[in-house]
């Protein structure tokens, strides 16, 4: 057909020729061919999947560098030795926003800042750099002093607490307590309710054998025998035909 296809333009011209032969009428859009011509081609064009070039890796012109210091892996190796540490409450204010870089650690404890895991970690490093001692020896003397100046400061808080006490203060439970407390009622609570399902388990199991077994709501079945002989005469006239003081034969003997 070469570079253009013409069909489409005879298609009008094709049911002209078809009304003037009488084969077929005029069809409705015989009008709207006429005005809008169609263009080359009827059929809708196959649509190509573009290719897809290879995806090039992205650059790591933008990738921020990996930010460590030294004393990540001194942090690293306190809190993985004293992991409570993380769990006490920590003062974050600063007066400045400067006030490390006026610490002087050439002692482990700082006025206005708190005794912590932060407190060992500088002063770890500090004597690694300025005394010269390697990364062990440095730790255990820093974590010596933090020992030691953690034990005074319980010390005196417990001493406070006791003069407290003596002049009439109250303290409630302890964090100790609290947890004691909670975990003997969760305790109780698991008892009743092994000790129901011991029970429910045991009567199902009797149920099994014995069928359904009723409780008596009364005292015992048990009868005196004054009860017995007055039950004994109240049940003789209800016999037919029997003369009085004879027994009646047959039957089901009653027994006391």
């Amino acid at each position: 057909m070469g570079r253009y296809d013409f069909r489409p333009l005879r298609v009008r011209h094709t049911a002209k020729a078809l009304l003037d032969a009488k084969r077929a009428p005029l069809p409705q859009w015989y009008d709207v061919v006429g005005d809008i011509p169609p263009g080359e081609t009827l059929a809708r064009p196959v649509l190509r999947v573009p290719k897809m070039r290879k995806v090039r890796k992205a650059s790591k012109l933008f990738k921020p560098l990996p930010i460590a210091y030294p004393e990540d892996k001194l942090r690293s190796e306190f809190f993985g030795d004293h992991p409570w540490e993380l769990a006490r409450p920590r003062l974050v204010v600063e007066d400045s926003g400067n006030d490390a870089k006026g610490y002087d650690w050439s002692k482990i404890e700082q006025p206005g800042k708190q005794l912590d895991g932060e407190s060992v970690v500088q002063r770890q490093m500090w004597l690694m750099k300025h005394a010269s001692l390697s990364k062990a020896s440095a730790y255990d003397l820093a974590r010596r002093e933090f020992y030691r100046l953690r034990h005074f400061s319980e010390i005196r808080a417990r001493i406070a607490k006791e003069e407290a006490q003596h002049v009439g203060a109250y303290f409630g439970k302890g964090p100790l307590e609290i947890g004691m407390a909670l975990e003997d009622q969760a305790w109780e609570n698991w008892k009743r309710w092994a000790t129901t399902q011991i029970e429910d388990e045991q009567a199902m199991r009797a149920q099994m054998f014995s069928g359904q077994q009723d409780d008596d709501s009364g005292g015992g079945t048990d009868m005196s025998s004054a009860e017995y002989e007055r039950a004994v005469e109240e049940l003789q006239p209800s016999a037919p035909n029997n003369p009085q003081g004879r027994a009646p034969m047959g039957g089901v003997t009653a027994h006391p």
